[in-house]
């Protein structure tokens, strides 16, 4: 199993250009299956889990061909399949939104319940409640999702909490349903704006993405026939961020769309990190002294959940108490006694973590629990005095595209290594 080697040390220094979004890309690729036609999409993230959802394409049918250069042709004309096995999703979570695309396109549908990474319970009680208002019948047998219906019918629904799976699966389902849906509550991430927009491109009609209310009409065809390009990364850019802070380092993060990353630029700011905005690119520039920060994530435009851990290595290098709060999932905070191992000082209490710095780290033997905390150990390595070694890169190999040569431009020592 490969492992990152790192010696720690290097401020990073240079330019680095952001791939297309891993979460924009894992709900775009199953609405594919949507559409009546072919279509090219552009800016795809060459990783771990857009290559899972590659497979799992063809295995239902549809005809995946790699362009080159992050370009995808892709045919869903022959999709000849209603069922997702636990083979073919076990390791990725956002295979439920096959569920909503094939509903769409089938009016049935069976997928297995999902894997990916494990910081929580990921319940699904909002997507069965959103399949259910359209007119379908839903069945768990035996760890599978079975969705049915005669005919999907628009209705409103009130998501009881923040989803972004469930949004997102809602429009899907809904695409070619009758009538209008509407949804109320619903996730805002610039993501489920990109899904609505691919989804406009191909025929549909989604109004709102990105407000309080989220309407879909039906539509009898969406017939593709177009290209479509991906948003950029925001978790990437801001890990990217992150990490020229932390290294004291001066990096100009390329390719972006800097009100996406609004939340993290404020709380950089507000930690003595130099920040200037271009209309694509955001420069990060370290300063000697971090000032203390007080961090709770929450649904976008708040502070993303995914930039959780990263942001806690750079509150380790701060002066004072600063206090990190998970209000999104339950048990994210797996990985803080890997940083232990290199000299930080936090306590857990439930959702929050307690941060006292500076803290001098040093090189250790660590292990990636999920994807953003691997990224977070390759940030905490990259400036704890010594080597470390990261294992479990599995993790982050889900959802960064190129991470070794990616680093290694800025100036960091950074290898990937078999066994």
């Amino acid at each position: 199993m490969d492992k990152f080697v790192i010696c720690g040390g290097n401020p990073l220094k240079g330019e680095v250009d952001i791939s297309g979004a891993k979460n924009a890309a894992v709900a775009i690729l199953p609405a594919v299956l949507l559409l009546d036609g072919p279509c090219r999409i552009e800016n795809i993230p060459n990783i771990k889990d857009v290559n899972m959802l590659f497979n799992i394409l063809r295995d239902l049918g549809v005809k995946v061909k790699d362009e080159g250069e992050g370009t995808v042709y892709i045919d869903p004309v022959g999709t000849n399949s209603y069922t997702a096995s636990y083979d073919m999703v076990k390791s990725l979570r956002a295979s439920y939104y096959i569920l909503g695309s094939l509903l769409g396109k089938f009016r049935k549908a069976e997928v297995a319940f999902p894997g990916g990474c494990d910081f929580g319970f990921r319940p699904i009680d909002q997507h069965i409640k959103a399949f259910e208002a359209l007119g379908s019948n839903v069945d768990l047998e035996h760890g599978i999702v079975k969705v049915s219906a005669e005919k999907l019918v628009g209705t409103q629904i009130y998501l009881d909490v923040v989803s972004v799976g469930a949004t997102i699966n809602l429009m899907l389902a809904a695409a070619k349903a009758e009538g209008v849906t509407v949804i109320e509550n619903p996730a805002k991430e610039p993501h489920i704006v990109d899904v609505a927009n691919f989804l406009n491109a191909m025929g549909a009609n989604v109004k709102g993405a990105g407000t309080d209310i989220i309407k879909i009409k039906g539509v009898d065809k969406m017939l593709g026939g177009t290209s479509y390009s991906i948003i950029p990364d925001q978790i990437e850019a801001g890990t990217y961020m992150i990490a020229a802070a932390a290294s004291r380092g001066d990096v100009v993060i390329k390719n972006i769309i800097p009100k996406h990353m609004e939340s993290l630029t404020a709380k950089l700011i507000e930690m003595n990190i130099d920040i200037v905005e271009g209309e694509d690119w955001i420069r990060v520039k370290g300063n000697p002294e971090i000032t203390k920060v007080n961090v709770k994530t929450q649904p976008y435009p708040g502070f993303p959940t995914d930039l959780q851990p990263q942001m806690t290595v750079l509150a380790c290098l701060a002066e004072g108490l600063s206090t990190i709060t998970e209000g999104v999932w339950d048990s994210r905070f797996q990985y803080v006694d890997e940083l232990k191992r290199m000299g930080v000082h936090i306590r857990v209490e439930g959702r929050v973590a307690m941060v006292e710095g500076p803290s001098f780290l040093s090189g250790a033997p660590i292990k990636s629990y999920d994807l953003r905390a691997g990224a977070a150990m390759i940030i905490a390595a990259l400036v704890a005095d010594g080597v470390s070694e990261v294992k479990n890169v599995k993790y982050i190999d889900r959802g960064y595209e190129n991470v070794v040569e990616k680093f290694s431009s800025l100036g960091a020592d950074i290898k990937r290594v078999k066994g």
